[in-house]
């Protein structure tokens, strides 16, 4: 059979640009990925099979997110009266943490424009059912405005308890903005978002794709949990809206989360947050109240850090090094996925070295099966070093919980993996108070009571292709 010769010269000259493109999205790979094993996984797919690895790279290869902090100092030099008078408000109550986190506040004022306040009052939200009857009742008391921003939001009997909430509230004239996350509220109907609309709600989405060089990217999400009510009260935490968060999914029921309700200075940092990322997705701005209402009686010192893949600096990755590196008598961290970075890693290590109590509490049901995998790459490792993990038998463990020693705590919707490390925006809320931390720790008490230890001899028995399945899984750890 003869070949043709022009279809073979097309194919030999395509193939050979493919590959020289391959080469050049390698160097680009090399300077711009963070990770080393990022770049390097990344440059050796796109050299060896370019015709698959490019549009995979224009998909995912991306770590930093295009725009977002451009577009906020633009908007900031327009105006900066209002921006001043924002952080002149909270600024007055800002103070130094206790002297045992006394290296932590240098870091805080570097990656935030407020660190630690006095003046706050923190409630610890334990499962959906507490958490969202304190959410809809802060609702149904609004009244001025009511921001509600949500990784996802589900059309269904929860969800729609929320759409009728904040439907009501609004025919009472209230302000309310809407703000999800595209992909996260991927299977949110049309009519659902359309029917707020028609209330005179505002809604968006993120748009995680809007801005030179992020058109292609769907590896970014924003997956903030906020709700601010007046400016006066703030949530934050594990949840977002839907019926699995009140543990009606029968493959993960019952589910086990966490939030937090605040008042004081940090609701404005909260509400902050909220602002910049509903400029980002309309290029509108919020009139709302910065007038901080604080608590002297309870007064307790908190920090809330949002974090994203438009900062500057890894500041969700050394912010967590650093508080891992606070450790004295014992760290306990809860979180759903366990993909820890080398730095993390590696301050865990350290920490049960020096003779921390390192446990780290992990579901015992997978949601996200690659994620669920690798987590037991890292099981010799751990037992090794004296590091203890446990796996949540009750249902679905979904809450990001950290306490280190007596000191601080830590709630909001950071995972331990490279996604919320690097790609995702996320925010969480450390309290310092003693007995605010001594009832996280007793949460995490209650959790334990109803978690196996991880014994290696079990994973040991596995068969060789699970085994397998661990081990491809941590190659992918730069993705997950």
């Amino acid at each position: 059979m003869l070949v043709d010769t022009g279809v073979l010269a097309i194919f030999s000259t395509a193939t050979v640009a493919v590959h020289v493109v391959g080469v050049a999205h390698a160097a680009h790979a090399v300077m711009n990925v963070r990770s080393s094993q990022g770049a390097i996984a990344w440059s050796i797919s796109l050299i060896t099979f370019p015709w698959l690895a490019i549009p995979l790279y224009w998909i995912l290869g991306r770590t930093k997110f295009h725009g977002y902090a451009e577009t906020l100092r633009s908007v900031y030099a327009q105006h900066y009266k209002l921006v001043h008078q924002t952080y002149s408000e909270v600024i007055k109550f800002q103070v130094a943490p206790p002297d045992n986190l006394a290296n932590l506040q240098p870091l805080a004022e570097a990656l935030t424009e407020v660190s630690f306040t006095s003046g706050n009052v923190a409630e610890l939200l334990i499962n959906g059912q507490q958490t969202y009857e304190a959410m809809l009742k802060k609702i149904a008391s609004a009244t001025n405005y009511i921001l509600l921003q949500s990784y996802t939001v589900n059309d269904d009997q929860s969800g729609n308890e929320f759409k009728k909430a904040l439907i009501a509230k609004a025919k009472e004239g209230i302000s309310i903005y809407f703000l999800y996350d595209e992909i996260g509220s991927k299977k949110l109907s049309r009519s659902y978002i359309e029917s707020l609309k028609h209330h005179g709600i505002a809604v968006s989405a993120f748009n995680t794709t809007r801005g030179q060089g992020n058109r292609f990217q769907f590896n970014f999400r924003n997956h903030r949990k906020i709700l601010v009510v007046d400016g006066e009260i703030a949530f934050v935490g594990g949840l977002n809206i839907g019926d699995e968060y009140l543990g009606k999914n029968p493959r993960l029921s019952p589910w086990r989360d966490t939030h937090m309700m605040l008042e004081g200075p940090t609701v404005q940092s909260l509400q902050n947050s909220f602002v910049r990322d509903w400029y980002w997705a309309t290029r509108k701005l919020i009139e709302v109240n910065w007038q901080v209402k604080i608590n002297r009686e309870t007064n307790q010192t908190a920090f809330i850090l949002p974090t994203g893949p438009a900062d500057s600096l890894p500041a969700c990755k050394l912010f967590f090094v650093e508080l891992i590196n606070q450790a004295q008598t014992h760290l306990w961290i809860a979180s759903p996925y366990f993909v820890p970075d080398e730095a993390t890693l590696s301050a865990l290590k350290l920490a049960a070295m020096r003779g921390v109590d390192v446990r780290i509490l992990l579901p015992n049901r997978p949601d996200h099966l690659f994620v669920y995998l690798c987590s037991f790459s890292y099981y010799t490792e751990m037992e090794t070093i004296g590091i203890r993990l446990y796996r949540y038998k009750n249902g679905f463990m979904h809450q990001k919980i950290i306490v280190i020693d007596e000191n601080i705590a830590g709630v909001g919707t950071v995972n331990l993996d490279n996604r919320s490390f690097s790609l995702n925006f996320e925010v969480m809320g450390f309290v310092t108070e003693p007995r605010f931390v001594q009832s996280v720790k007793k949460m995490l008490e209650d959790d334990l009571a109803v978690c196996v230890a991880v014994d290696l001899d079990e994973y040991d028995k596995k068969p060789f292709w699970f085994k397998l399945a661990v081990r491809v899984s941590r190659l992918l750890t730069p993705l997950l």
